[in-house]
């Protein structure tokens, strides 16, 4: 049996961390971490190398953008998806410009992210 693609949940939002938590754990993720904060975020990554992030972009002590930056800084393999609100397009392109995989936009529902993350690829048997 393959391993569980193995996620980091990043929103400064409770509310969101648990939503996304629910609907990835359905459908075959390990969510391995949760982080409030772009620190949290890289300092997580750093140490336990996740296959995927999911990140919001504005959070508190460092934004989305800038945790990205660092985390394919430290491993250009973790794949990183973007969950933004409506009226942050210049973000999302942002992002996708610093390596993000997708986007996915808040309020987002199960059908919307399992669509985004099922285009995902992972290597060494890892299946979803």
């Amino acid at each position: 049996m393959s391993a569980k693609p193995r996620v980091l949940i990043v929103d400064d939002s409770g509310f969101m961390r648990l939503a996304l938590r629910q609907i990835l754990s359905k459908n075959g993720f390990d969510v391995i971490g949760e982080a409030a904060d772009g620190v949290l975020a890289v300092d997580f990554c750093r140490q336990s190398r996740p296959d995927l992030v999911t990140m919001d972009i504005l959070m508190p002590n460092m934004d989305g953008l800038e945790a990205l930056r660092q985390i394919k800084t430290i491993d250009s393999s973790i794949k990183v998806i973007v969950v933004s609100a409506m009226g942050q397009r210049k973000n999302v392109m942002d992002a996708l410009s610093l390596g993000a995989e997708n986007f996915i936009v808040k309020p987002f529902d199960e059908v919307k992210i399992t669509r985004v993350l099922s285009a995902l690829e992972f290597g060494a048997g890892l299946k979803p």
